[in-house]
């Protein structure tokens, strides 16, 4: 047909009730193949700027799709992140996947809050998306609250017990250290009824659960204390009364043991005459 090759296809009658011919022309064929083919070199593209392999210094593809997106309208160019206090907001963006200019397609508030949420120093958070590329995460931190120390390490907890990686604990030597099995789940307990008796607080080191019943404390001075599985809080009061009274802490002794519920224990760090043997003397409680 005037020089152009057309491919008949077979007449078909429509609903209409007419009939119809369908035809193709190959340059229209060849577009549309051409058009496929584009299609799917930038998918291409598209996926491997996902998996990072063009995120080479002077990579012409670098950042590619924060471009595309940018063109659309779809590009992290607004974020905001509050409630950090001991972390970085790199952190928090490289967990969720987002990068400043980067492509926000795709992106789900509600799998990011998720993901936040599983880190263990985050009580939990809220992700907004304001469209087209605006972004607002909100986090409460766990707040650190002690240092336990177990099998030879060292982490910074929270309250409930909740260890907080990515903390230092080298950074927070102010916290109250404990250690042993069960001492983060009865630091909150510990540390209330020993800031009751904040003079007596300030001269422990640490302090160790023991057979996840009860505490002893280890001084600043070198002196234990051994405290009962139960009516702690008597116990160190009995001692703090006796510090301020007789200033016993600072009377070279070695332990004070006050398991016992009529006496209380003291070993001394030297005896007091030389040629006697039991360094263990008997505070009868007034």
């Amino acid at each position: 047909m005037d020089g152009q090759r057309r491919v008949a296809r077979p007449l078909r009658r429509s609903r209409k009730g007419r009939w119809e011919a369908r035809l193709t022309s190959l340059p229209a064929r060849a577009a549309a193949r051409g058009f496929a083919v584009l299609f799917l070199g930038a998918s291409m593209i598209v996926g491997a700027a996902d998996g990072g392999v063009f995120d080479y210094q002077g990579s012409p593809f670098k950042n590619f799709n924060g471009r595309l997106a940018a063109v659309v309208g779809m590009a992290a160019e607004d974020i905001r992140i509050s409630g950090l206090m001991h972390h970085d907001p790199a952190v928090v963006l490289d967990h969720i996947g987002v990068r400043p200019g980067a492509s926000l397609v795709g992106f789900n508030a509600d799998e990011a809050r998720i993901l936040l949420e599983s880190l263990d120093w985050v009580s939990d958070a809220e992700v907004r998306r304001t469209f087209p590329n605006s972004l607002e995460i909100t986090l409460n931190e766990r707040q650190p609250f002690a240092i336990w120390q177990k099998d030879g390490n060292y982490a910074v907890i929270d309250r409930n017990g909740v260890e907080m990686s990515g903390l230092n604990p080298l950074s927070l030597r102010q916290l109250p250290l404990v250690t042993g099995k069960g001492a983060n789940v009865a630091v909150a307990d510990y540390v209330n009824q020993m800031e009751a008796i904040p003079a007596l607080m300030q001269k422990v080191q640490a302090a160790a659960r023991v057979g996840e019943r009860r505490w002893t404390l280890y001084l600043d001075n070198g002196v234990k204390i051994d405290l009962p599985e139960a009516n702690m809080d008597a116990a160190l009061h009995r001692v703090a009364e006796l510090d301020a009274k007789q200033n016993i802490l600072s009377k070279g002794i070695r332990e004070i043991d006050l398991r016992t519920k009529d006496r209380i224990v003291i070993a001394l760090a030297e005896a007091v005459d030389p040629k006697a043997d039991d360094k263990t003397s008997q505070v009868q409680p007034r």
